[in-house]
């Protein structure tokens, strides 16, 4: 067992000024932030600062293959860089020192730390670790020919785990692309499809959710499950079966109930997620909504609702919500009105069903490339585990 800052150089990065355009404009020097950490290797930034902004300020510029640990914010993220690049100072940047140490074997450690690190953060008013605990984090290092072992087989998991997802993002963009080919882009209606108000073909209007407070919720499996704004995602409720569920009166329960193909829009949230809505299928038993969305349904002589929802989701639909919004700090709102004035486009509803089935053929297709992603991120887990304890 070593400790970390015995095995590894660790410097924290740090911002240029950014009122001195001198050290942004025109800069070559790749500057990451937490938010361009989004795997095991780190290829590009979305900002960068000159060579002035380097010599001027506490950014550091660390070469290729420096291991990066956030240790600000947001807690224990880490990539390999694959480019020399600089930080900012919630970003530490690692640097092996001895040949006996494998990079790869470092990088799935330091990752396998996540919750550790962030429990020594919790408490600390910005949640934060500073250099003094990271130096002293104890590292296992068991032979060279080992560490080697360990990270080839975690890089195998991982890169399965990497390539059911890319097929899962490509069935997204056929679904996206069959949409296009069919109806057209709906922000320019290309094929002069009928407009209507969506107001005008509901069936149930829009209607906000249910309040409880914390102390209604159980955790015994008891009460009715309860649809949040985190269930869903690109018009799909992610798994009914693991929502959380509350206490409900017979009254609640009648009033607030979801129903099959009901639609439910988040009716607060920050700017770039109000709006955002899901399509309700595959209950299996009675479900409540909250209060911070809305459920509406749509007449499905005129619309399907697969369709409705993916037009929904649009770029079309978000610029009609961002002109209808109500901001206030940090937070952004709209009302049952704003959602019934909706200008949404009607084609043949033969038409939407053939969507539809597409749809569906794709999602039996996600199905399964889902159930062994699943399998491979709990085979990951057990050997993280196994290897790290």
């Amino acid at each position: 067992m070593a400790r970390l800052g015995d095995i590894c150089e660790i410097q924290s990065g740090g911002t240029p000024a950014r009122s001195n355009c001198t050290y942004w404009e025109g800069g070559t020097i790749p500057w990451v932030k937490i938010s361009d950490i989004k795997g095991k290797h780190l290829n590009k930034t979305e900002e960068y600062i000159t060579e002035s902004g380097l010599q001027n300020s506490s950014a550091k510029l660390f070469p290729k293959g420096t291991i990066l640990y956030t240790i600000f914010a947001t807690l224990g993220e880490t990539c390999i860089l694959d480019i020399d690049a600089a930080t900012n100072q919630a970003i530490a940047g690692l640097t092996v020192k001895s040949d006996n140490i494998c990079r790869e074997y470092l990088y799935y450690y330091l990752f396998s730390l996540k919750s550790v690190v962030d429990n020594l953060g919790r408490g600390v008013a910005q949640n934060n670790i500073n250099m003094s605990i990271l130096r002293n984090l104890p590292v296992p290092l068991p032979p060279l020919d080992e560490q080697r072992h360990i990270a080839a087989v975690l890089d195998k998991v991982s890169e399965l785990i990497a390539k059911r997802r890319q097929q899962l993002d490509k069935l997204d963009e056929l679904v996206k692309s069959r949409f296009i080919e069919m109806f057209g882009d709906p922000m320019t209606n290309p094929y002069n499809l009928p407009k209507v108000i969506l107001g005008s073909v509901l069936t149930i209007e829009p209607q906000n959710g249910l309040y409880k407070p914390q102390s209604d919720y159980v955790s015994d499996g008891t009460g009715v499950p309860i649809l949040r704004i985190d269930s869903f995602y690109e018009g799909k409720v992610s798994n009914l079966s693991s929502l959380k569920r509350l206490i409900c009166s017979e009254i609640e329960l009648k009033r607030y109930s979801l129903y099959e193909n009901d639609i439910v829009i988040n009716r607060v949230n920050s700017i770039e997620y109000l709006g955002k809505c899901g399509l309700i299928q595959g209950l299996v038993e009675n479900t409540v909504f909250e209060s911070n969305m809305m459920r509406l349904h749509v007449d499905e002589h005129k619309f399907h609702p697969v369709y409705i929802t993916k037009l929904l989701c649009s770029e079309f639909i978000y610029q009609q919500i961002l002109r209808r919004a109500k901001k206030a700090v940090n937070q952004a709102s709209i009302n049952q009105k704003d959602v019934q004035s909706f200008v949404v486009y009607m084609p043949p509803i033969e038409q939407q069903d053939q969507f539809a089935a597409f749809v569906k053929q794709t999602d039996k297709s996600k199905l399964a490339i889902q159930k062994s992603l699943e399998k491979l991120e709990i085979l990951k887990k057990a050997l993280m585990q196994k290897y790290f304890g």
